[in-house]
């Protein structure tokens, strides 16, 4: 007996003393422990997103690393693990992200594959929705009126039926257009997509209420369109800027074989296409903001071809056609849907699935007694929007246990109160409401339960979870300590700029009027008419006309490295020569020279800002290395090393 206790002491004794060579400790910062597999963990994940090569050193990189450390121990030591809004929004992030590991795999991948089906087709449609108010009418009511409604719909048409049955407040009849997958809620969507084109759906229902859709077209998707575009905005900060003409005189120089890239790079105010030609990313249907647009792109047929000057809510614009591509393929998109499936109505039945699943897993008892005794207290009250409970209510009685943990009375009955306001003054039985909520409620506990315990469950989520639950203290951290203190101390901010000035230097700049033109004879015309003293005005008026724009003038303060501006241009005032830039030919007057200077500290103050949280963090880091202390275990270090370098 006494040998076979050695023998197991023995094993028990090998696999810990194996278990803690395997978990190193690399470095303690007082008593909190960091092993080697904690820091190489981080130190592989980081590798590719860190861009400074010297910090992927591993010296480098473990200072980075205990810097982090110091920072999530200060924080924990000033209390900000306790702030109520740090609780509330990691509880918030913990919540969306559960949501991803509370799925069953067979049922997303069948919704992934309908949605990809549905893709592949718009849907033309108008519906009749009589508004969900159950104080008023029953499920049968609304059935019924949907049945006559559908009749016109189908019969006499959109407008026969709008005319007859729309008031904006309980009936509502509308032409919903074109739309696509995730446009409209889960089970609309299904409908319309079950609908033959010319035929009226049976009555059905939604969270908004009661439904018919006519379906009058399908058509295949569009697909993605690239596009680039010239903008000119609504507002300029050029009084003398016109943008409807302004939009005007870029689309005659296009009509006169310019560049369309070249007159983006120069005229547009999209600042962020301009750079590449106007250049746009990739949308597909319905994924703009302004379906003048993208009705507008999609129209264009052949690459290059170009729209007329055309109206958004955000100013003028003129679309040129990069190219069109049909839907990816389904492996390509998958990943994309399934995400948003999740965050769709679709997911009610990937939660259904997975109690399902989880069932098989977890031990599960029910209360077989619940359903009678919250009938006999709850009785006729709970639908008059009472909730008159007997002395003798027993709240802590078992409905549901899962594993070792329990839901109460307690829990059903708060379950039931939120749930109360829909139900009130409804023709509906206790028993039908009990049966509903009570499935539900089951259901939600199990997932509750789930929802608990998957950090101890799934090693993935509870590493996710443990970075954003650092990555958000360590923001309140360098908001309260580092961002704010710098924002808010306008002396030290002064101070440290008058220390620093010399780094905070304009570039040289000129005050210019640019005259862009495609043709270099006329550039010099206008070259010859600005000498000659001739204004904006008189000098449009005699080379433009209303069938040709030749000349187009740009005024303001640039840097000389603006890209308006030739990198070849001379610092000269006045009248320059003809400069070829941007695939067009300019004349540029220069009225002032801004030599190279100091800027002040409002014209430097985002720079000088950003510079001063940086010295205040570095002597801040300072103070937390003599406030915890920090030891590294050299030898670890060695061996790490060791086995990067092999």
């Amino acid at each position: 007996m006494r040998i076979k206790f050695l023998n197991i002491l023995l094993i028990f004794l090998c696999l810990n003393l194996s278990h803690a060579q395997k978990q190193q400790i690399l470095l303690t910062i007082d008593d909190d422990v960091v092993t080697s597999d904690e820091f190489m963990k981080l130190y592989n994940k980081n590798l590719d997103l860190v861009k400074d090569e010297s910090q992927k050193q591993l010296d480098n990189y473990l200072e980075l690393f205990v810097n982090y450390k110091l920072k999530l121990k200060e924080a924990v030591s000033l209390g900000l693990d306790k702030d109520e809004n740090y609780k509330r929004e990691f509880e918030n992030y913990k919540k969306q992200l559960t949501k991803n590991y509370l799925s069953d795999n067979k049922v997303t991948d069948d919704l992934v594959k309908e949605t990809y089906d549905r893709m592949q087709y718009d849907v033309k449609a108008s519906h009749i929705l009589i508004l969900d108010n159950p104080e008023e009418e029953d499920t049968l009511v609304a059935y019924n009126k949907l049945l006559e409604y559908r009749k016109t719909l189908q019969e006499k048409g959109f407008e026969s039926a709008k005319e007859q049955y729309h008031n904006g407040k309980t009936v509502l009849v509308e032409d919903l257009g074109y739309f696509s997958t995730f446009k409209m809620v889960y089970d609309f969507e299904s409908k319309a997509y079950e609908t033959k084109p010319g035929d009226v759906s049976m009555p059905f229902k939604t969270d908004f209420g009661y439904h018919v859709v006519r379906v009058d077209e399908k058509r295949p998707s569009r697909g993605t369109a690239t596009a680039a575009h010239i903008m000119i905005a609504d507002k300029q900060k050029d009084s003398t800027i016109n943008p409807k003409e302004r939009i005007k005189e870029i689309y005659k120089k296009l009509q006169q074989g310019e560049s369309f890239e070249a007159l983006a790079k120069q005229f547009s105010d999209d600042k962020s296409s301009a750079r590449s030609g106007g250049k746009l990313r990739a949308f597909k249907s319905g994924q703009l903001s302004s379906t003048v647009f993208e009705d507008a792109a999609f129209a264009l047929e052949n690459p290059g071809d170009v729209t007329e000057p055309i109206k958004t809510k955000y100013g003028w614009h003129i679309i040129k056609l990069i190219s069109k591509e049909a839907i990816k393929g389904f492996d390509e998109l998958k990943p994309t849907l399934e995400a948003q499936i999740k965050r769709d109505a679709r997911s009610k039945l990937i939660n259904s699935a997975m109690v399902e699943e989880l069932s098989k897993r977890y031990k599960i008892a029910r209360n077989p007694k619940t359903k009678a005794y919250f009938k006999s207290i709850i009785a006729e009250s709970y639908l008059a929007g009472k909730f008159d409970l007997p002395e003798d209510y027993n709240g802590s009685d078992v409905v549901l246990s899962v594993n070792d943990a329990v839901f109460t009375n307690n829990d059903f009955l708060q379950h039931l109160k939120a749930k109360q306001r829909q139900y009130m003054r409804q023709q509906v039985s206790i028993k039908k409401i009990l049966d509903k909520e009570l499935e539900l409620f089951h259901e939600n506990s199990v997932l509750k339960f789930r929802e608990d315990n998957l950090e101890n469950e799934n090693q993935e989520f509870a590493d996710i979870l443990q970075e954003y639950r650092d990555g958000l203290l360590l923001f309140a951290l360098m908001e309260k300590q580092i961002w704010n203190k710098a924002s808010k101390d306008t002396i030290g901010l002064k101070t440290y700029y008058e220390a620093n000035k010399a780094k905070y230097i304009w570039e040289d700049r000129v005050d210019v009027i640019i005259a862009s033109s495609g043709d270099k004879a006329i550039a010099k015309s206008v070259q010859n008419l600005v000498k000659s003293g001739k204004t904006q005005e008189e000098i449009k008026k005699a080379l433009n006309s209303n069938d040709k724009q030749n000349v187009i003038f740009t005024s303001g303060v640039f840097e000389v490295s603006n890209s308006k501006l030739p990198k070849d241009m001379e610092l000269v005032t006045g009248v320059s020569d003809i400069y070829e830039h941007n695939q067009a030919y300019h004349v540029i007057n220069i009225k002032e020279i801004l030599l190279s200077g100091n800027k002040t500290l409002e014209d430097a103050k985002g720079s000088v800002v950003n510079d001063y949280q940086n010295k205040i963090e570095e002597d801040w880091l300072l103070k937390l290395r003599e406030k915890f202390k920090v030891d590294v275990d050299k030898k670890v270090l060695k061996q790490l090393k060791s086995k990067i370098n092999n």
